[in-house]
């Protein structure tokens, strides 16, 4: 019995002392939940909006004082013509537009009744769905606050329109980010045993005494995931638009270029990670677990980055998937082109050539 309790308080010991078993058991736990916590909300919070106010009355002025001060929306800016409301969601920013039409006051006290047109941006049916539920309930509450001011109760009437998505189709948002969630976790996983196994194989030295230079070792490890990574994405395409009817309105070249663009990110990024990493085992869970969770939670996938906390929200910005998630999402629902996101592009490419810098220079520290 004393050689068994031994036994116990030795594992004990074994357990305290591996600095990697202590930040499994305790710190990924404490990470995980403050993580869910702040970033999963069903909540809506600081949506922006655009306003159209054809009648620039008293009334239209305290329904926007009202639906500002509620603490759902922000306002990006004013749009003074109907033409632009389209621009204005095409660029990726607005979630709602809301529309007031002319003489707003004097029909609504005179005749009894007024429009309001809520314009929607259904790319991501669940956000819509909360945004167009906040501002109806914000105008039924000011609509019961009228009755004061006249014998009846006048009527704001509601005219909802959903753009991109008029059926709220879930899988509308949910493919989109599978696209990028496959691509990501897929070509960083791949890409990220690669330097490792040639260690742990012992091919690592013919490599290191072989006439290539570093660049030409990495790029030639890129490569056969590059185009193998491409036929994946064009079979991920078709199924998409096959199986699951996701509308494609945008341009099938731009969509290649900026997939392939992604795909080049990802691989950068699992070759640094197998540059950094001692065996495949550590790579496999470093892109696993440290791709996994910020491609789902922090890239917009399924909850609103812009409900989340500012940290949040600026960390998510390193976040590769959270950029082509909004082109992907921009050329098939929206038909957009480059000049709407070559931010977003530029960004990509900026990641690619700093994981592929850090790979280079940490590839050559080894040959050292």
């Amino acid at each position: 019995m004393k050689s068994f309790r031994g036994f116990i308080i030795k594992e004990f010991y074994h357990i305290f002392r591996d600095k990697r078993t202590m930040l499994i058991l305790f710190g990924m736990p404490v990470i995980q939940l403050v993580l869910f916590g702040f970033a999963i909300r069903n909540e809506i919070t600081d949506a922006k909006i655009s306003i159209v106010d054809h009648s620039n009355d008293y009334i239209t002025l305290e329904i926007k004082q009202k639906l500002l001060s509620s603490g759902y929306f922000l306002l990006q800016d004013d749009i003074d013509k109907d033409s632009d409301i389209e621009a204005v969601f095409r660029k990726g920013v607005v979630k709602e537009v809301i529309v007031f039409e002319q003489e707003f006051a004097q029909r609504l006290l005179r005749d009894g009744s007024a429009h309001i047109q809520i314009i929607a941006d259904a790319s991501d049916p669940n956000t819509a769905n909360m945004l167009i539920g906040y501002t109806s309930s914000i105008i039924q509450d000011y609509q019961k606050s009228l009755k004061n001011q006249s014998s009846f109760l006048p009527q704001i009437l509601p005219e909802v329109k959903l753009l991109y998505n008029p059926e709220l189709k879930s899988v509308f948002m949910f493919v989109p980010g599978l696209i990028a969630l496959l691509l990501m976790l897929v070509s960083a996983l791949m890409t990220s045993i690669t330097i490792t196994r040639e260690k742990e194989l012992g091919t690592m030295e013919i490599l290191l005494v072989s006439p290539l230079k570093p660049f030409q070792i990495i790029v030639g490890k890129v490569i056969p995931y590059l185009f193998l990574s491409f036929v994946n994405t064009a079979t991920v395409l078709l199924l998409a638009r096959l199986v699951f009817g996701v509308p494609f309105n945008g341009s099938y070249g731009l969509f290649f270029f900026e997939a392939l663009l992604f795909v080049i990110t990802a691989l950068s990024l699992g070759i640094m990670i197998s540059t950094i990493s001692k065996t495949q085992q550590t790579a496999m869970m470093i892109a696993l677990a440290g791709l996994m969770l910020p491609v789902i939670i922090l890239s917009g996938f399924i909850f609103p980055v812009s409900s989340m906390p500012w940290p949040l929200q600026v960390f998510s910005n390193i976040v590769p998937a959270k950029w082509f998630l909004i082109i992907v999402k921009g050329i098939m629902l929206k038909g957009i082109g480059i000049e709407y996101l070559w931010k977003e592009t530029m960004i990509l490419a900026g990641m690619s050539l700093i994981f592929v810098s850090v790979s280079i220079k940490k590839f050559k520290i080894r040959l050292q």
